[in-house]
């Protein structure tokens, strides 16, 4: 299931759906992947919610209660602005960064973890988003030789403080996607 919030040019659900499938494939990642295109405000209330961190971030992986549904995946949740902030930044579409972030979030539904492999999650995304055709993966991108750290203690590369706490009773249902959001996402 794919959730477009917010409209994104050059993306539809069935373009979207069609590179779910591939990088799936190409990943070997069994299971349907369920994708919430939403907002800054969502995000930072789902990042606060599940990993306690008060700032917005682009995209949140959600692996699998086990048991609970049968051929899933996982959920995958993208905040559009702070993809548009990206890829105004890089300067490729927005569609563009939009593929980026949901390869990079298949890849730790798919086990990989780029906090603990020694790369080897940086080199199979660098791999994978050559052949799907995609420009600079995220962890090569957000390599600190590349591009320096932002100040603070809770930001990152890809994050951004926020002085207000948005609420997680605040973060509307977001249909099956809302069964999942019982257990932690994956950091990114």
């Amino acid at each position: 299931m794919i959730i477009l919030r917010k409209p994104v040019a050059g993306l539809s659900e069935t373009t979207l759906a069609r590179f779910i499938a591939r990088a799936r494939r190409a990943v070997k990642l069994a299971g349907a992947v369920n994708v919430l295109i939403t907002s800054n405000r969502e995000l930072h209330a789902l990042n606060l919610r599940f990993r306690g961190k008060d700032c917005p971030t682009d995209v949140l992986s959600f692996p699998p209660m086990p048991g609970l549904i049968d051929g899933l995946a996982g959920d995958v949740a993208i905040s559009v602005d702070l993809a548009a902030e990206n890829a105004r930044l890089l300067r490729h579409p927005l569609a563009v960064e939009i593929k980026i972030l949901v390869l990079h979030a298949i890849l730790h539904l798919a086990g990989y973890d780029h906090e603990h492999d020694q790369g080897e999650m940086a080199r199979r995304e660098s791999s994978l988003r050559r052949s799907l055709r995609l420009p600079g993966g995220l962890i090569e991108r957000n390599r600190p030789r590349l591009r320096p750290k932002r100040q603070g203690p809770e930001t990152s590369d890809r994050t951004r403080k926020k002085p207000a706490a948005v609420p997680s009773a605040s973060v509307p249902p977001i249909g099956k996607l809302a069964a999942q959001f019982g257990r932690p996402p994956h950091p990114r």
